[in-house]
């Protein structure tokens, strides 16, 4: 009985290593039961930003949480190929692998790029879409005439120029970054922790790929109801909310029924900055 209990045991893990082995673009920690939810973090990000989420929406028996932290962010090892096309064609197998019916994917920032993707390309398999502050093309934010070819060009210049730094700079450069994004020092501090885990080269090439994408037209193939969630006050000193409001609104013009709705108190990180607020709106939206 002992050996027949061990081999079931071993059996188990190797199927495990195998599921984890068709996804190295990300691992996954799952928690609770029920209606599936896939959280997708940001840049250089760890799964872990979703704590409080996982917190709110497992713990009652009626989800169950899958947490990404991609390759090359927060301590994960990085991969060869380039980190969003692998991510999305990786996470549409796992969902299909493991028979997970129509997820609401939540995702942050490149998170949510990846979001809209994956519901773009696979429309059959998203149940619910929420983007938590990002946009289908966030380097034509400023001059929404920008081509495909000019998104690629300017995007290419930020890779040179940012491989081009040095450590001191690059890093200096970061927590800048997150000073706009994020309204606590303390909540700062543990974001800057994990992103200095984060692998420098792939750091840079997501974001450059980022930059160089242009989902506006892409967009309306998503079938799954989408809530948008946005934010100004990191611009309020020099822009109006009406004009960032309008930016969301035109850049998701072609997805049909989208909700996009506007915090009044958080940064980009919205799951950090108000979580309350987060959660009320998510709530709402999936009932």
């Amino acid at each position: 009985m002992l050996i027949k209990t061990i081999a079931a045991f071993a059996a188990t893990m190797i199927v495990g290593q195998a599921a984890a082995a068709d996804h190295p673009a990300f691992k996954v920690d799952v928690t609770g039961a029920g209606a599936p939810i896939i959280l997708i973090p940001g840049l250089a990000s760890p799964g872990s930003v979703w704590d409080g989420t996982v917190a709110h929406y497992c713990a009652s028996g009626k989800h169950q949480c899958h947490v990404l932290t991609l390759a090359g962010f927060a301590g994960q090892p990085a991969i060869q190929e380039p980190l969003l096309p692998a991510a999305e064609r990786q996470l549409s197998a796992y969902i299909k692998d493991n028979k997970l019916d129509h997820p609401v994917v939540i995702g942050h920032s490149l998170g949510g790029y990846l979001g809209m993707k994956l519901a773009a390309d696979h429309p059959d398999q998203v149940g619910q879409l929420v983007i938590v502050d990002s946009l289908p093309a966030l380097g034509a934010t400023q001059v929404p005439s920008l081509t495909r070819g000019q998104l690629k060009q300017q995007a290419d210049v930020m890779r040179a120029g940012m491989k081009a730094q040095d450590a001191e700079t690059f890093k200096a450069n970061q927590m800048r970054t997150l000073r706009t994004m994020i309204t606590k020092q303390e909540d700062i501090d543990r974001v800057i922790a994990n992103s200095k885990q984060s692998d420098r080269d792939t750091v840079i090439d997501s974001m450059a790929e980022l930059m160089a994408a242009d989902l506006r037209d892409d967009i309306s193939r998503i079938k799954a109801p989408t809530l948008v969630l946005g934010t100004w006050i990191a611009y309020k000193d020099y822009v109006p909310k009406q004009a960032i409001a309008s930016i969301y609104t035109a850049q998701y013009a072609k997805l049909p029924g989208v909700r996009v709705e506007m915090a009044e108190n958080a940064r980009h990180f919205i799951m950090v900055d108000d979580p309350a607020w987060m959660y009320d709106r998510i709530d709402n939206f999936l009932n």
